[in-house]
């Protein structure tokens, strides 16, 4: 028999566990063996069916030897953290939906599930439903993966959705997000990039072998957005795009970036809409490889759960394909030293002088144009050129006189 606990009765754990009893006989049935939730850990009531399973006491799940996997959907790193370690330590295998503790403590938790011969997996935290987790480090194993890049936030893709098809401004947008619970209250963590900053970690880590935490990431929102850089997107030939990526570089170190973009119509990630994500693996032998589905939700993440409460069952032992090292504060290219186009959009007195200037600073300028453009208003995209250069080029143009309202990377994918 395999007895199982669960930390945490919110939107996921409770979804955890109504596909735990609602399918019990099919999982037994592919695992061979009984399956049963033993425990709910949780400091709130619940009146439902199965309130006999839950206890106030972390303490109980960790003294009872034939609890064999715990599951941590509780959120957040406290008390997170100091759960699943102990757990990890006590010889129990450990699945979690819990980004922010994968991001912050990845290495070190995967180090103590190899060292007492168990198991940490983590499918969920990334993608909701999505299966990657997985297939980046068994089904793409043969590949050297030269970037990781997607869509990672269904919150910001939804607001993002709303301003390209409806012409929505950035707060209408995300009230209505808001009023269809598919943002938080407070939707800093969306918005600002965070929670996409966490996912890319991840995948980057899992990717290259060694942890990326979130601080070494350069991160940036949707807040600062409108709908005349949608207007100039489309004149360019694409959409904008919150889009989380990694790619390894030649001199060994990681460019890892969080950030809205320019992508263009063709983009396999430029149909991805609404609160779906996608998720663009590029490998060495498969080429480009396209993971889509619901980013979120509570059935979804909690199909993910249980998947790899069943992959741990089914391996006693330590999963060896998954696995990274710590990481390192140098690991992490500058920004500022990488190289990409950027889109510009400027207000200013004389803007033929203005274009001449841009020319000028950052070399031939592709002047782009959209209706009912103001004319005080330019905007053009830059050739490939550092971040480095194209800083110094737009405080050089601000000296001048022109005001820079906007600057957006152009991406390739």
């Amino acid at each position: 028999m395999a007895n199982i606990a669960l930390m945490g009765h919110g939107v996921v754990g409770s979804g955890v566990a109504e596909v735990l009893l609602k399918n019990k006989e099919a999982f037994e049935g592919k695992l061979g063996e009984e399956v049963n939730l033993k425990y709910i850990l949780d400091l709130r009531d619940f009146d439902v069916p199965y309130k006999n399973l839950f206890t106030k006491d972390f303490q109980t799940i960790v003294q009872d030897k034939s609890v064999s996997v715990v599951v941590e959907v509780m959120g957040g790193l406290k008390p997170a953290y100091d759960f699943v370690k102990t757990c990890l330590e006590n010889g129990k295998s450990v699945v979690t939906s819990n980004k922010e503790l994968v991001a912050a403590k990845g290495a070190e938790l995967l180090r103590l599930a190899r060292e007492h011969n168990v198991n940490f997996l983590f499918e969920a935290s990334v993608g909701g439903g999505i299966p990657i987790i997985r297939p980046m480090h068994q089904c793409l194993a043969a590949n050297e993966i030269r970037e990781v890049a997607g869509i990672l936030n269904g919150t910001t893709n939804f607001i993002l959705t709303k301003m390209i098809r409806e012409q929505m401004a950035f707060d209408e947008a995300l009230k209505l997000a808001q009023s269809l619970g598919y943002a938080e209250k407070d939707p800093t963590a969306d918005i600002e990039g965070g929670d996409a900053c966490r996912k890319i970690c991840i995948l980057a880590s899992l990717a290259y072998g060694k942890h990326v935490y979130p601080e070494q990431v350069k991160t940036e929102g949707i807040t600062k957005l409108t709908s005349e850089d949608v207007a100039y997107a489309e004149s360019w030939g694409g959409v904008i795009k919150l889009i989380g990526r990694a790619k390894k570089l030649e001199n060994g170190k990681l460019h890892i970036m969080v950030s809205p973009a320019f992508i263009s119509r063709e983009s396999q990630l430029a149909g991805v809409d609404d609160v779906f994500n996608g998720i663009l693996v590029r490998g060495d032998a498969t080429g480009d490889v396209v993971f889509y589905g619901k980013g979120a939700g509570k059935l979804p993440t909690a199909s993910a759960v249980v998947a790899d409460i069943i992959d741990e069952i089914k391996h006693k032992d330590t999963i060896k394909t998954l696995y990274w090292e710590d990481g390192s504060k140098d690991y992490v290219e500058q920004y500022e030293n990488y190289s990409t186009p950027m889109y510009i959009r400027c207000s200013a007195q004389n803007t033929k002088t203005a274009l001449a200037q841009a020319n000028e600073l950052f070399g031939t300028v592709n002047m782009l144009a959209r209706k009912n453009q103001p004319e005080n208003e330019v905007a053009f995209v830059t050739p490939v050129l550092t971040e480095k250069a194209i800083a110094e080029g737009i405080k050089k143009l601000e000296l001048s006189g022109v005001s820079v309202l906007a600057q957006i990377r152009i991406l390739d994918y």
